[in-house]
């Protein structure tokens, strides 16, 4: 049985994602920031005959999450996808979103898979003598933020958009970023996004092409990493770059699945 979800729900709800944190990072952030009766944002849950879930929906503006853990109600998920007037993005765990390709009348993107991965502890993080060198970010340092990513290849092009969120996220404390300068430049970040009060995404990890290999940006992550686990947080990431896979996991992350993203 599918039905939408409401504030009712929250309890059982959050305890069913919870049991996997990370990979439902966006869920657990957009219910905590937004609730359920937002315009733009919507939760479904499917149910096995027990009352227990067995999948949930998110809609949040164009965009969709679908979680599942095993068998859900794939086909009564989709109906409801295309009662959407526009969704632009479909993602979610992998094995969950492969279940919606071919179904007739559903508009779904080429899938692109990447890893997800996550941190539990600090063990595996180098010791740190000095960390006068990396600073934290405050709504001022925006547009020196700005100015880095985008001369780098990652994150280029830069838009209005961008800026506006990641004005958005350090005055609502949703994420943060710590940063190394010389000169008055920033030459490397490392920020989060979609904080919640169990986890959080590291995004933005980047570092000016002429001051690469020096260990600046696993510095910003190692500062980063530290002061969320201390927290009582759990971190993860999201690649697809064998090097960088291999840098993040010398910090400690682990692979813990797949995440798939379908954009229309």
């Amino acid at each position: 049985m599918i039905r939408k979800l409401s504030v009712q729900d929250n309890d059982k709800l959050m305890e069913y994602l919870k049991e996997e944190a990370s990979m439902n990072l966006f869920i657990i952030g957009d219910i905590e920031n937004f609730g359920y009766d937002k315009d733009f944002m919507d939760l479904w849950g499917d149910f096995d005959d027990n009352g227990n879930y067995r999948g949930v929906l998110l809609r949040y503006y164009n965009s969709v999450i679908i979680y599942a853990k095993g068998d859900f109600d794939v086909f009564g998920f989709a109906d409801i996808m295309k009662g959407f007037e526009c969704v632009e993005v479909i993602s979610g765990k992998g094995g969950v979103t492969e279940k919606f390709e071919n179904i007739p009348g559903l508009k779904l993107g080429e899938r692109r898979p990447t890893y997800l991965c996550e941190l539990k502890d600090s063990s595996s993080l180098a010791a740190i003598s000095d960390v006068s060198k990396v600073k934290k970010a405050g709504v001022n340092d925006v547009d020196r933020i700005m100015e880095l990513w985008s001369i780098t290849s990652e994150f280029s092009p830069v838009t209005g958009s961008t800026r506006r969120s990641t004005k958005n996220k350090l005055e609502t404390k949703s994420g943060r970023v710590f940063y190394i300068e010389e000169n008055g430049k920033i030459i490397s970040s490392a920020s989060t996004t979609a904080e919640n009060s169990v986890s959080a995404m590291i995004v933005g990890v980047s570092t000016h092409p002429n001051h690469r290999n020096k260990g600046y940006a696993t510095l910003c992550m190692n500062v980063l990493c530290r002061e969320l686990l201390s927290e009582g947080r759990l971190l993860c990431l999201f690649y697809d770059n064998p090097v960088a896979g291999k840098i993040y996991k010398s910090l400690g992350f682990r692979d813990i699945g797949i995440w798939n993203m379908h954009k229309n």
